[in-house]
C-alpha cells in the first residue's frame, strides 16, 4: 500500500464499504445481537453531517450534471483521455471506483476505475449489425477492465489528474490473468490456470490488505466477438493499485456468475466473509467464507485467504446459508423426487453430467444454487454492510417480469450479528416507487454517519417514460437515517441525458465524493446524431463516459 503505515482513517478509506463493520470488531465494539436490534439501528441514527448539508433538487431531464446549491464538480478524467507518459488512455463506460490516498491529507493519490462495457457506435464505429473487424475488437478489449489513474486538488481546490504519472496505468482484455482456488486446471475451465484478460468490470469493493475486488458483470457478448472462452470470465479479480507487478487472479473460490457490486467484511472469529450478488433476473444472494482467518500481519499474503473456503446461497425462505457443495448437488439430483427448478434452463441428464466436481459447482454456479433451494430474487446489484449492526443492505433495481417496477432495499441480519453465521433474518426495508422517492435502486454506500447513498438504475431507454417518468433521469440519493423523514429518499444528483452515477466513493474525509457519470447518450444509434453531449468538452463530436470529483462537503 505504497509501502506507507496507514493511520486508521486511511485504512477505512481502502476498506469502503464495510470498513467500520471490521474496524469495530477489531477494537472491540462488535456488531450487536440479535435481528431486532439490527432492524432498529438502520433508519434510528442521529442525523449525519452529509444529509445535513444539502437541499434535496429536484430531477431533470436535461444534459447536464445537477447538483445542490453550494456543489460543483470537476470533470476529473474522460473516455479517451491519456492517463501516463506510454500513451495509455482511459477506457469506457466508467463505474466502481476507490481513492487510494498517498497520505492521510486526501488531496492526491490513485484513484481505480472499472469500465464495465463500449458503446458499439459511440466506441468502436460499428454503423452496421455483424461481426466486428480486427481493430473494433481491439478497441472492445481494451477499453474494458480497470484505469488506475493519479488524482490530486490543486491550490485552488480543483480536482485534476496527472496525465504522465508513472502510476497511471490499464488493466484490460489482454492482460495474464490467473485462475486460484479449486476450479483451477480443472475440466469446467478447460484445463486453463492462465486466461486473457478482463472485462464487464462494472462493480468492486476493497480487501483489508489493501487490494482492489473487481467484478466481472456481463461477459457473454465480449466473448462471442472476441472468440473467448465463456468459462474464463464471470469472476472476482484481484489486483493492487500501486503494485503492476502483482500477480492479477480470478478467485474461482468466490463462485462465477454476472457479479454486481460486492462488500467484504469479517465473520467474529476473523474469517474473511465476501457477500455477493448477482445482476441477472431471477438470480441469487451468496457469501463466501474463507477457511483461514485474517492475519493484519501478513499483508498482501492474505490474498490466498480467498483461494479456499465455502461459498453459499442464500435461502431466504427459510433464512439459512445453502453451502455449494458438489456432494449436495449430486444428492439432489439423484434424488427420485427431483425435479429442475425454475431458473435453471437445462434438463436433468445434462445437469448430472455437467456436475463431477466442486470446480463444477463453482463454475455454474447460478444453477447449482438453484438446484440446492437457494431463492431466485430480482437480481441484487447492490450491497453493503452497515456499519453498527453488521447488517448487510441489498438493492434490487427491478425486473418488470415479475411486476417489480421500481425495485426495493432489504436487509440481511445475520444471525448474533455475525457475519460467518449460518442463518439470518431477511425483510424488505423500503420499497421505491413514488412514496419512497426513488426507483431501481443499484450501487449503494454508506456514509461514515451510516447515511444510505442510493445510485439508481433505471434503463436508458425507459427514462421519462410510463412508471419511471417521475423520476426522470437517473439521479444519486440519500436515503435518510433519522427523523420524521426516515428512510425517505432526496436527490443528492441528477445525471445528464441517459447517463447513469455510480461508483459513489468518498475520500476518508469526506471532503470529497468522486462518482463515475456512466453511459451518457446511451440510446444513440445515428452517428453524428448522439442523444447527449455531456460532458460538453470543445472539440467533442459526442458524449464521453467520465468520472467527476464533488466538492462542497463541510
Amino acid at each position: 500500500m505504497n509501502n506507507k503505515t496507514l493511520s486508521r482513517r486511511t485504512f477505512l478509506a481502502y476498506l469502503g464499504t464495510g470498513a467500520v463493520t471490521i474496524a469495530a470488531a477489531s477494537t472491540g465494539l462488535g456488531a450487536f445481537t440479535g435481528s431486532a436490534a439490527a432492524s432498529d439501528l438502520l433508519f434510528d441514527r442521529k442525523t449525519g453531517k452529509v444529509t445535513d448539508a444539502f437541499a434535496p433538487i429536484e430531477p431533470g431531464t436535461g444534459d447536464e450534471l445537477v447538483l445542490p446549491k453550494g456543489f460543483r464538480h470537476d470533470v476529473l478524467v474522460s473516455f479517451g483521455d491519456p492517463i501516463n507518459g506510454k500513451g495509455d488512455t482511459f477506457g469506457y463506460n466508467n463505474e466502481f471506483t476507490r481513492f487510494f490516498p498517498f497520505d492521510d491529507k486526501q488531496v492526491n493519490g490513485l484513484l481505480w476505475v472499472n469500465h464495465a462495457s463500449v458503446h458499439p457506435l459511440l466506441a468502436l464505429d460499428q454503423r452496421q449489425p455483424g461481426p466486428l473487424g480486427a481493430d473494433q475488437v481491439k478497441s472492445l478489449l481494451y477499453n474494458q477492465g480497470a484505469s488506475i489513474v493519479e488524482a490530486y486538488r490543486d491550490r485552488e481546490g480543483k480536482w485534476k489528474i496527472n496525465p504522465d504519472s508513472a502510476y497511471g496505468r490499464r488493466i484490460t482484455g489482454y492482460d495474464r490473468v490467473e485462475l486460484s482456488g479449486p476450479a483451477r486446471g480443472t475440466r469446467a475451465v478447460k484445463g486453463a490456470a492462465l486466461v486473457q484478460g478482463t472485462f464487464g468490470s462494472s462493480a468492486g469493493s476493497v480487501t483489508p490488505w489493501g487490494t482492489v475486488l473487481s467484478c466481472e458483470g456481463d461477459f457473454e457478448s465480449t466473448c462471442g466477438s472476441a472468440g473467448l472462452e465463456l468459462s474464463h470470465y464471470g469472476w472476482v479479480v484481484e489486483a493492487d493499485p500501486f503494485d503492476g507487478n502483482f500477480k492479477l487472479r480470478k478467485h474461482t473460490a468466490l463462485g462465477r456468475f454476472h457479479h454486481g457490486q460486492l462488500a467484504v467484511t469479517l465473520s467474529k472469529d476473523g474469517r474473511v466473509v465476501v457477500y455477493m450478488g448477482d445482476t441477472t433476473p431471477d438470480s441469487c444472494l451468496y457469501k463466501f467464507v474463507s477457511t483461514g482467518k485474517f492475519n493484519a500481519s501478513a499483508g498482501k499474503a492474505n490474498a490466498d485467504l480467498l483461494t479456499e473456503g465455502t461459498l453459499y446461497a442464500a435461502d431466504l425462505v427459510n433464512g439459512r446459508w445453502v453451502p455449494l457443495t458438489i456432494e449436495a448437488v449430486k444428492k439432489a439430483l439423484n434424488g427420485d423426487d427431483f425435479q429442475v427448478p425454475f431458473g435453471v434452463n437445462q434438463i436433468k441428464e445434462v445437469l448430472v453430467e455437467r456436475y463431477k466436481e466442486q470446480a463444477d459447482v463453482l463454475v455454474y454456479a447460478q444453477d447449482a444454487a438453484l438446484i440446492l433451494g437457494a431463492t431466485p430474487t430480482d437480481r441484487p446489484a447492490g450491497l453493503a454492510v452497515h456499519a453498527k449492526s453488521g447488517a448487510l443492505i441489498a438493492a434490487y433495481p427491478n425486473n418488470v417480469r415479475h411486476g417489480n417496477i421500481h425495485g426495493h432495499l432489504a436487509k440481511l441480519a445475520e444471525q448474533n450479528g455475525d457475519a460467518g453465521a449460518a442463518a439470518f433474518d431477511y425483510e424488505i426495508v423500503s420499497n421505491g416507487g413514488r412514496s419512497s422517492g426513488y426507483s431501481s435502486p443499484g450501487t449503494l454506500l454508506f456514509d461514515d454517519r451510516s447515511n444510505l447513498w442510493v445510485a439508481s438504475d433505471i434503463p436508458a431507454d425507459k427514462l421519462n417514460q410510463g412508471a419511471y417518468a417521475p423520476f426522470r433521469n437517473n439521479g444519486l440519493y440519500v436515503v435518510r437515517t433519522a427523523g420524521q423523514d426516515a428512510a425517505a429518499a432526496q436527490l443528492f444528483a441528477s445525471a445528464p441525458v441517459e447517463a447513469a452515477l455510480t461508483g459513489p466513493c468518498f475520500t476518508a474525509d469526506e471532503r470529497t465524493l468522486f462518482l463515475s457519470v456512466s453511459h451518457p447518450g446511451q440510446t444513440t444509434a445515428q452517428a453524428g446524431r448522439p442523444t447527449s453531449l455531456w460532458p460538453h468538452r470543445s472539440g467533442d463530436s459526442g458524449p464521453r463516459p467520465s468520472v467527476v470529483a464533488i466538492s462542497g462537503f463541510a
